[in-house]
């Protein structure tokens, strides 16, 4: 196969920047280009340096454009897609009036296959290569999940959900068939092509204990797959869930009882975790996920992202949608500054394109294979234009380091941002290159 060299100014991670001004913790190349072959990065470096490596190469200049490994998100439900912005209720009211409701429509094949195209248009024009994603508690939208994830050649993971209580009849499943679906997708997908599977039990609110069991089973049969639930969200759902497993010391406990803590398992939220459940998630490589739209929007509550690390946990951002209000990682870290102002804790703009990209990488553990433009990994990059808008282009006037344009990108782009995306090396961004056929 031949090969692609991208020309661009690159910009990846080594590592977590310490401060605004941690030169060491990245990689910058301000005439740089990316070379890729059979879908994986072949080489990156200067332009000079790689184009002398493969002097045949085709070229695409993206000048004066940023070359980055394509965002990750590490939490948000694919069946929430048209309950972005409903008004007026706090978590499990919320879930009751809207979500559930939409829910319920991923029973038809039909749907869930609409929604699917509808789902990576939107990840691809926001420049997200990979995402972890609930499916609703169909198999029926798993499938059209992974289906359409498969004809992009996109690296995804995702799972059916499993709840048996506390939702609509026609939401629930059973203990059993929980697992024999889950059983059935992971055969069907994880491992092949690019994808992955989640075991995702939705919460201990709408899972009985026997549902748990049937979770934890899954889990110690198949240690290749990650566990996603949800964790400390929500005062009332935490007092709910207490009631509901009264033998628990905390809401962590739930969890832990079922031996569903490790570090494949990423809990979303986690505001308000106590001592206990910090230490114990520390222990056992457990990944907190920081979703900032979604906890301002649901008045939930503030991440505190300095605490988790100093107690030795790992931690990763994500959108969630649709409680999360849009599906840009920029937006979402735009966020994730404010909410860390309110905690008298600095964020700065070198930190969130980390995290975003090798953070999250790290997160799931795919650092080797997404996340960098290391050699050998896979090609999934973006393009990012720091002009995007009018009022950005005034702005950049004034900008002078690569951080405050990072910032500038971090706090004013949108979508209109995303100049290019490529997935293992082919344009795949659904508007400006034409939907990639498969």
């Amino acid at each position: 196969m031949s090969v692609l060299l991208l020309r661009g100014r690159t910009l990846s991670f080594r590592d977590i920047p310490q401060s605004h001004d941690d030169d060491a913790s990245y990689l910058y190349e301000e005439d740089g280009a990316v070379a890729v072959e059979d879908g994986l990065i072949a080489a990156n470096g200067s332009y000079e340096q790689v184009r002398a490596q493969f002097p045949e190469a085709e070229v695409v200049d993206h000048r004066p454009h940023l070359i980055l490994p394509g965002f990750i998100d590490t939490h948000l439900h694919f069946p929430q897609g048209q309950v972005i912005g409903s008004f007026g209720t706090k978590l499990l009211d919320w879930l009751n009036t809207y979500t559930f409701v939409e829910e319920q429509k991923f029973a038809d094949p039909a749907h869930c296959k609409r929604m699917a195209t509808h789902f990576f248009d939107n990840l691809l024009r926001n420049g997200t290569t990979t995402a972890v994603a609930y499916c609703s508690v169909h198999k029926t939208s798993a499938e059209a999940f992974f289906a359409e994830a498969e004809r992009r050649n996109l690296r995804m993971v995702g799972g059916k959900v499993m709840m048996d209580r506390n939702a609509p009849d026609a939401l629930c499943d059973t203990p059993q068939s929980a697992y024999d679906d889950s059983k059935d997708l992971i055969a069907r997908w994880h491992g092949k092509g690019r994808a992955l599977y989640a075991i995702s039990p939705r919460f201990a609110i709408t899972s009985t204990p026997t549902q748990l069991e049937m979770a934890q089973a899954l889990s110690a049969e198949h240690p290749e797959c990650y566990l996603q639930t949800h964790l400390s969200e929500n005062q009332a759902e935490i007092d709910l869930t207490l009631n509901l497993y009264q033998s628990a010391r905390d809401y962590l406990d739930v969890y832990e009882m079922y031996d569903l803590l490790g570090d494949k398992s990423l809990f979303g939220h986690c505001l308000h975790l106590n001592g206990r459940e910090r230490a114990a998630m520390a222990e056992t490589g457990s990944v907190a996920v920081f979703c900032p739209t979604s906890n301002l929007f649901l008045g939930s509550g503030l991440f505190d992202e300095d605490g988790l690390r100093a107690n030795g946990v790992r931690t990763a951002v994500a959108t969630d949608i649709g409680g999360g209000t849009s599906y840009s990682m920029l937006k979402t870290l735009d966020e994730a500054y404010k909410v860390l102002q309110l905690r008298d804790q600095v964020l700065n703009p070198l930190k969130s394109f980390c995290m975003m990209t090798l953070g999250n990488a790290r997160a799931l553990q795919l650092e080797h294979q997404i996340g960098t433009l290391e050699k050998a990994s896979e090609a999934d990059l973006i393009v990012l234009n720091s002009h995007a808008t009018a009022a950005m282009a005034l702005r950049m006037e004034t900008v002078s380091t690569l951080a405050e344009e990072l910032f500038v990108l971090q706090t004013m782009a949108d979508d209109r941002a995303i100049a290019g995306v490529y997935v293992a090396g082919r344009p795949s961004h659904p508007d400006v290159q034409g939907r990639d056929p498969g």
